[in-house]
């Protein structure tokens, strides 16, 4: 071999190294895609044995999880999450019991002009719903809600103010639409959750079966925002309001959510939250003399208090 192929294959040898090496530590592709998975299980139990002050055995338990799935590229934000919670409670010489459910999923589509802006154009897409029959307790004969009954789909334009560095984003739509979908004939038949009920003669037959869907077009504002607010104690909060253009203006519907995490460990973190509803469609349903009453629309109020083991990946 030649002194000048030696030094060629020399070098070509030490090309190849270099590249080599070059491609272990460069990742293979930059994706624009941040993901953020969070599980989590509250557990909470009692038990007695000839305890003289009397009580009921108690389990109960609550999973939860968000899913978010978020895009950057320039201008351009898309933003997904995915939300979820089912809890039961089981005591003695009682049947299980529901106390908590939800799924919802959020899609918000952003873009600017001004890179330095915080304001965006936005469309926003929402979807709620529950997994499980509902009841008024203890009778649980006939359900007072359901899967798809009520379902609530929100799509809407509007503007967006986006702060990550503040956790705080503030949406603004003027034009929204907001279906319900009542997927139980029964309860359209009643008009439940803001539906047209079933016309009826003057006997009780059903003339025309109750509406299983209804439109209305109004404003949407919701506000989010998360902070820091003691070492290992974050405060979120999250605020929904809408109102109908056509259908008694000026009346909100509200939802309204505020917790409170305090950090254990990695895995072990307490909540404390609440979450207040108003709708002027959702009626409440009350037991009287073994029969569901049908009354007035009322403040839905639920307060949590947990602690559990979560998981984020």
């Amino acid at each position: 071999m030649t002194k000048k192929a030696f030094i060629i294959g020399f070098l070509f040898m030490l090309f190849q190294a270099n590249a080599q090496i070059i491609e272990t530590t460069l990742p293979d592709t930059i994706s624009n895609w941040e993901k953020k998975n969070r599980v989590g299980l509250d557990l909470s139990q009692i038990s007695f044995v000839n305890w003289n002050a009397g009580g009921n055995n108690s389990i109960s338990g609550l999973l939860r999880g968000n899913f978010q799935r978020n895009y950057t590229k320039g201008n351009l934000t898309w933003s997904n999450e995915l939300i979820f919670r089912y809890g039961i409670n089981k005591q003695e010489d009682r049947e299980v019991r529901k106390t908590d459910d939800q799924f919802q999923v959020n899609s918000n589509f952003g873009y600017k002009k001004d890179s330095t802006s915080n304001w965006f154009y936005a469309g926003r897409f929402s979807f709620q719903t529950q997994f499980a029959n509902g009841y008024a307790y203890p009778n649980t004969d006939l359900a007072i809600s359901r899967p798809f009954a009520p379902a609530y789909i929100f799509l809407g334009i509007g503007s967006e103010y986006s702060r990550k560095d503040l956790n705080l984003n503030v949406y603004l739509s003027p034009l929204t639409q907001k279906t319900t979908l009542v997927f139980d004939q029964r309860l359209a038949n009643q008009g439940a959750f803001g539906v047209d009920k079933a016309v009826v003669d003057t006997d009780g037959n059903i003339i025309k079966e109750g509406k299983l869907y209804r439109n209305e077009i109004g404003i949407l504002i919701t506000n989010q925002w998360k902070k820091e607010v003691y070492k290992n104690m974050n405060l979120e909060h999250r605020v929904s309001l809408y109102t109908d253009y056509l259908n008694n203006f000026g009346n909100i519907d509200v939802d309204w959510q505020l917790q409170l995490e305090m950090v254990v460990n990695q895995y072990v973190k307490a909540n404390i939250g609440t979450h207040i509803v108003y709708d002027d469609d959702i009626k409440a349903k009350e037991e009287v003399n073994g029969e569901q009453v049908i009354v007035g629309p009322k403040i839905q109020l639920k307060q949590l208090l947990g602690v559990g083991v979560v998981y984020e990946f």
